[in-house]
């Protein structure tokens, strides 16, 4: 069963190794091809060596095509995985910063808030060129994964104007199950209904969650056929551990009734109420680990990554490669999709996908995040119905900023993109219209390279800024690095523990990392 899997952005070390791992520990796909592809020559020489050693070591078929190329790579292929940050770490930057200067603090800035509405514009006609290429010389129905953020924005313009069928992947949802999995377990045993040494495994603990990505929520919670819903805010507020790292997202079950599928930090910014005054953050975050809702905590752990990649490269040339095997597979979702697509064992996972009335209370079109079933047959979106009002009012308020943050991206359109600003949750909790204004033509002007759609508009916004500065009506900037912001470790520094910068450079999923 010989497929071709094109990997755009295959520089990117975490998702690029683990996912070609992933795919091979299927048997019937040991056989496949890896056609990688990114803007950076060196990124992709680096990867490549590390992957074709990979696949040395374990023995099998599958062989790597690297090219710059991007098209090449695309031609023939069956599947396509997008993991592309546009802009790299340079853009990211400006995301948190210029932000701040606004009073906007923000843990990720990838989703939605004044970053992740940018990190739109940037992606999103990258995107768009990926689907023509899709369209153009990859196989006739080929499957197009998506992983990059903002998910929802990137994922609906794909669709709506790619003309390319596209899933958006992430691993929130498993995250979080995680989480009640513990909490399940530690309840259980004080309950005498497992023995103290006993481990409950997430498969036992049936779940259903919905909602948008970043903001999906559990519906449904059941163990031994026990309704954990109304248990939740009890089993979270006695947890030794999630009681002080959870503290938005258990201020949120409590008034809400139902947990949100995201991190601390990512679901602070995308709500109105956590972030918008600097002396009560602390009160909501943990600096335990970034993702509890540190300043541009993201950026840092990322920059810290790639840093230690390249300097730490010849190193990584020499260790043992992992063993290839089904028993070390990760729980990101798109090598189970390709398997359950070419052999027809079922999978059943939570995937970004247009809504058309799988939840009936949010806008048919938007993107949302769901269960989903994939067999030989495709992937299949079971009907979820109304979310409970005060999750779907969240939601809808978030789906509105993405499709104006999506059109804007689409179109160039600057009086639409800081209609999305203005919008959007947090920064209009923080920021007057004026300010809202000032800020989308600094961040326009500071990320020009990356903004083709805007060419002619940028020249405008400089000029707005200039004439605003000499006619004394600038909104005054603030000193700002954040409340919560963590030195940006060396090299140096992160030497002194080796194995913990690897794990860092190396992870898909960097919610794990923390600043012990």
């Amino acid at each position: 069963m010989s497929i071709r899997v094109a990997m755009i952005g295959a520089g990117s070390i975490g998702f690029t190794r683990r996912l070609m791992q992933d795919i091979l520990a299927v048997p019937e796909l040991a056989d496949t091809t890896f056609a990688f592809t990114d803007i950076s020559q060196q990124n992709l020489d680096m990867v490549r060596q590390l992957c074709e050693k990979d696949i040395a070591a374990n023995k099998l078929p599958a062989r790597i095509e690297a090219t710059t190329d991007r098209r090449e790579a695309i031609t023939g292929a069956d599947y396509v995985i997008c993991m592309i940050r546009q802009g790299g770490l340079e853009a990211f930057q400006s995301d948190i910063d210029v932000p701040l200067q606004y009073g906007i603090d923000q843990c990720v800035g990838d989703t939605i808030c004044a970053g992740g509405l940018m990190y739109g514009q940037r992606t999103i006609p990258a995107l768009l060129e990926f689907c023509k290429d899709i369209r153009e010389v990859a196989k006739p129905g080929a499957v197009f994964l998506n992983y990059s953020n903002p998910m929802a924005m990137n994922t609906w313009a794909c669709n709506k104007y790619g003309g390319v069928k596209t899933i958006g992947l992430c691993h929130g949802v498993q995250g979080a199950h995680s989480q009640i999995t513990r909490c399940i377990e530690l309840w259980a045993k004080k309950q005498g209904m497992l023995g103290p040494d006993d481990k409950l495994s997430k498969k036992e603990v049936d779940i259903q969650a919905a909602g948008l990505n970043h903001q999906t929520w559990f519906l449904k919670v059941q163990w031994r056929g026990i309704d954990f819903i109304p248990l939740l805010l009890e089993l979270f507020e006695s947890h030794p551990e999630y009681s002080r790292t959870e503290k938005v997202r258990i201020d949120v079950l409590r008034r809400f009734g139902y947990y949100s599928t995201e991190s601390n930090g990512h679901l602070s910014e995308y709500l109105p109420w956590y972030r918008k005054r600097p002396e009560e953050i602390m009160r909501w975050i943990d600096l335990s680990s970034w993702i509890n809702g540190e300043t541009g905590g993201y950026l840092r752990v990322s920059t810290e990554g790639r840093n230690w990649f390249e300097t730490d490269f010849p190193n990584w040339l020499k260790e043992e490669s992992p063993l290839i095997s089904p028993n070390i597979r990760s729980e990101e979702h798109g090598s189970y999709i390709i398997e359950a697509l070419e052999t027809g064992r079922v999978y059943r996972g939570h995937f970004n996908v247009v809504n058309q009335n799988y939840v009936t209370n949010l806008p048919n079109g938007c993107v949302v995040e769901i269960p989903g079933y994939v067999d030989k047959n495709g992937i299949n979106i079971p009907v979820v119905g109304d979310l409970p009002m005060a999750c779907a009012a969240t939601c809808s308020a978030s789906a509105r900023v993405q499709e104006m943050g999506m059109e804007a991206a689409v179109r160039g359109d600057v009086q639409l993109l800081k209609q999305a600003m203005l919008h959007d949750p947090l920064v209009g909790a923080v920021c007057n219209p004026e300010e809202v204004w000032q800020m989308t033509d600094e961040m326009l002007v500071t990320q020009a390279p990356w903004l083709p759609q805007y060419k002619d508009q940028i020249p405008a916004a400089r000029e707005r800024l200039a004439e605003a500065a000499r006619n004394g009506t600038r909104v005054k900037l603030l000193k700002n690095q954040g409340v919560a912001r963590q030195h940006v470790k060396t090299v140096e520094e992160m030497a002194l523990d080796k194995t913990k910068a690897r794990t860092n450079a190396s992870a898909a999923d960097k919610a794990q990392m923390t600043n012990a």
